[in-house]
């Protein structure tokens, strides 16, 4: 199961699962270095309980001559027979100087000609804690790692204290608790594995309602449904009727938007006709003038009553409209009003479509169609293909004289005309490109191969 993608430091379910695996993983590591101290302790435990036992041996059966004289007993484990065996004991005595001296044998057979190796402050400890056992690290005839212990005892017929050491190879130990670890290790970082694949699955299943009302507002924003219809949790679903209202409330913002600028303009129609057929049946110098800017204002009329329909379409349900179908259309209308000077050559795949209304797509295309074929000397062509899933660029390009790049923005200003002398009111450009805006897309104006202008809109595509 896949996390969506984008899912960088700002996804909330790579938070989600940053966080639990943070705590999770830490967790684990925290209770496998428990585990292991705990091992470890229990087994040096038990190597300490051996040697107090063998201590307790050595205390309760040794002996005390007439003249001081201290013997160990004859035997006290069988281990400690063996020479080097790993099991050791010796008897020792305090110096006047602070330290340890073996007792003249009296140590196990194991250490043969050997004595224990005791810390230098061994005596002091014995001291502050006498008749306690003391236990320390030391290293064995072998240098073999050897636990320790050693208690400091008053006997019977002897003034002098005696003290009772008694050591065990710990290899045995350290290796035991080298094996649990790395078992332990390899187990939890088996359940640190299941651990990542249930959270992800777990983030992946708990955020699945998130991403199906993503979906849905997705679908609602490409016009594929009116609202959110989908049943969520109780936690979504408010946010899931805020969304609804908000869908609700901006449709009806665009509606009466677009009422009002449609009755504004047909309320601008009567005095416009009124002025042109005055100016008609009065001919002269001052109803030229009134004609002239009557029809401008007509225009200017019927272009804004244009973009209140655009917008108001981008907010409502999508249409598919074959840009082929209208590229032909068009290409065959134009072509017939500029045969004598422009060959049209226009291409674009049968399954591209915009999603839009298809009154829309003919003012993008018309107008820079015939824009080009006005401005161009013998070609103009016409391309549209995909630019991704959700979008598909329109280019026309023209073999005429071209256009400077400081004046490329300009002529995208509202009634702004390229020339001057050539007729038309300069909304051509202005209207590709505020269509183009509204519907989310771009327009922009570069050098064409050709020689002269490219027009390239960018517009919305229809799922196939």
């Amino acid at each position: 199961m896949r996390l969506p993608a984008a899912l960088g430091a700002s996804s909330l379910a790579r938070r989600l699962v940053l966080l639990a695996l943070t705590w999770s993983l830490g967790a684990l590591v925290v209770t496998a270095l428990v585990m292991g101290l705990l091992f470890q302790r229990a087994a040096i435990r038990r190597v300490d309980e051996t040697l107090s036992d063998l201590i307790t041996n050595l205390a309760a059966y040794s002996e005390v001559g007439d003249d001081g004289e201290v013997f160990a007993p004859p035997f006290t484990d069988q281990k400690a027979l063996l020479t080097y065996s790993g099991r050791y004991w010796e008897l020792a005595e305090p110096t006047a100087d602070g330290r340890i001296q073996p007792i003249a044998d009296q140590r196990s057979h194991s250490l043969f000609d050997t004595v224990l190796t005791t810390p230098a402050d061994l005596e002091a400890r014995l001291k502050a804690r006498p008749g306690r056992t003391v236990s320390y690290d030391t290293r064995g005839p072998k240098d073999e790692p050897l636990r320790a212990r050693a208690q400091q005892n008053l006997l019977p017929g002897r003034k002098a204290p005696v003290i009772f050491l008694a050591a065990e190879d710990r290899s045995s130990v350290d290796r035991d608790v080298s094996n649990f670890v790395v078992a332990t290790s390899a187990a939890f970082l088996l359940l640190a594995a299941l651990l990542v694949v249930a959270i992800v699955i777990q983030v992946r299943v708990g955020l699945r309602p998130l991403f199906d009302l993503r979906n849905e507002v997705a679908a609602v924003r490409r016009g594929k449904a009116q609202r959110l219809a989908e049943t969520y949790p109780s936690e979504l679903m408010p946010l899931a009727h805020e969304l609804n209202a908000l869908v609700a409330h901006n449709q009806e913002v665009v509606e009466r938007q677009r009422t009002h600028v449609g009755n504004l303009a047909h309320a601008l129609k009567t005095p416009i006709s009124v002025m042109a057929t005055e100016a008609a049946q009065r001919p002269g110098p001052l109803a030229e003038v009134v004609t002239r800017q009557a029809d401008a204002m007509q225009k200017q009329v019927d272009h804004h009553l244009r973009r209140a329909r655009a917008a108001a379409r981008t907010q409502g349900q999508g249409e598919r409209t074959s840009v082929a179908e209208v590229l032909d259309e068009l290409s065959r209308t134009i072509g017939r009003i500029f045969r004598d000077k422009i060959a049209i050559d226009w291409d674009a795949d049968e399954a591209l479509f915009f999603l839009g209304e298809r009154q829309d797509l003919m003012e993008i295309a018309g107008n820079a169609i015939e824009n080009a074929c006005k401005w161009g000397r013998s070609k103009v062509r016409v391309r549209a293909d995909a630019a991704g899933p959700e979008r598909f660029r329109l280019l026309v390009e023209d073999d005429g004289q071209g256009l400077p790049p400081d004046r490329r923005a300009e002529v995208l200003r509202r009634g702004t005309r390229l020339d001057e002398t050539a007729p038309g009111s300069g909304l051509g450009l202005s209207i590709i490109d505020e269509l183009a805006r509204a519907y989310g897309g771009v327009l922009s104006l570069t050098d064409s191969p050709l020689g002269g202008l490219r027009l390239e809109a960018d517009l919305p595509r229809a799922e196939d």
